[in-house]
């Protein structure tokens, strides 16, 4: 149980994330500040939600989560169970761009501004990843991904 999972959610109130995440991992979710590692059962997965400023300001860390589980299915399902958009990391390590998963299933590369402040990475200036852009093609990493630009995945084929 070494896995991390940063996510960001669209709108979305860390009281209504906590259930919804259980639901879509399928497991106990501890929020962090209330977890007891010495009493945590061997199936939760502990889970820090709060708000950051910008967009997609809900933000959620999960820690521990069991190997066994997809990242990409999980983050579909609490796309699809709270109804709002989410997104994770690229393969890129290019911190302006990420995944868009929609409730549908649908995950799509998209670019954001980044701005660090002392309350956080800010999100800004939400735009496809696109040959039309020229800052996504040629050499740029977004061709080093496995979505490539103007890749859009159905519903599934994230999983």
């Amino acid at each position: 149980m070494t896995e991390l999972w940063n996510w960001r959610i669209d709108r979305a109130r860390p009281v209504e994330v906590y259930p919804a995440l259980a639901e879509a991992l399928g497991r106990v979710v501890m929020p962090l500040a209330v977890a007891d590692p010495a009493r945590l059962p061997a199936y939760a997965v502990v889970c820090d939600v709060w708000q950051a400023p910008g967009e997609f300001a809900t933000v959620v860390d999960c820690y521990g989560v069991p190997e066994q589980l997809s990242e990409h299915a999980g983050i579909a399902a609490l796309a699809r169970i709270l109804g709002r958009n989410c997104l994770l990391r690229d393969d890129t390590l290019d911190a302006s761009r990420h995944l868009l998963v929609a409730p549908d299933g649908t995950v799509r590369p998209v670019h954001f501004d980044v701005r660090d402040t002392d309350d956080g990475e800010v999100l800004s200036r939400q735009r496809l990843c696109t040959l039309a852009d020229p800052g996504c093609r040629g050499w740029s990493q977004c061709h080093r991904s496995r979505w490539a630009p103007d890749t859009i995945a159905p519903a599934l084929a994230a999983a």
